[in-house]
């Protein structure tokens, strides 16, 4: 989760896509140069130990865009596919 957030913090798409389930990925991500992404936090967690196969994150991702604070709340589930953690899917709160 938190290679992710980075990733959208720096822009990184390449990284978000390859790092994201092959069932649920996108065909491309644009992202907003304007939306500065300023913090994250995580709230809960669930499973995604060493010897899960799944796992689940909650958290609060702080933004700003266009000169406004926003805030994303999701959990986001993950899976262990070929040894590393890839974002399957995430609900939005």
């Amino acid at each position: 989760m938190r290679s992710r957030f980075s990733a959208f913090a720096v822009g990184d798409a390449a990284y978000l896509l390859r790092s994201w389930h092959e069932s649920t990925r996108p065909a491309r991500l644009d992202l907003d140069p304007a939306q500065r992404w300023i913090r994250l936090e995580i709230v809960d967690t669930a499973a995604g130990g060493l010897f899960d196969s799944t796992g689940t994150v909650a958290f609060r991702a702080h933004y700003r865009a266009g000169g406004s604070a926003g805030t994303l709340v999701e959990r986001s589930r993950f899976v262990r596919t070929d040894g590393r953690w890839v974002y399957l899917d995430g609900d939005q709160t």
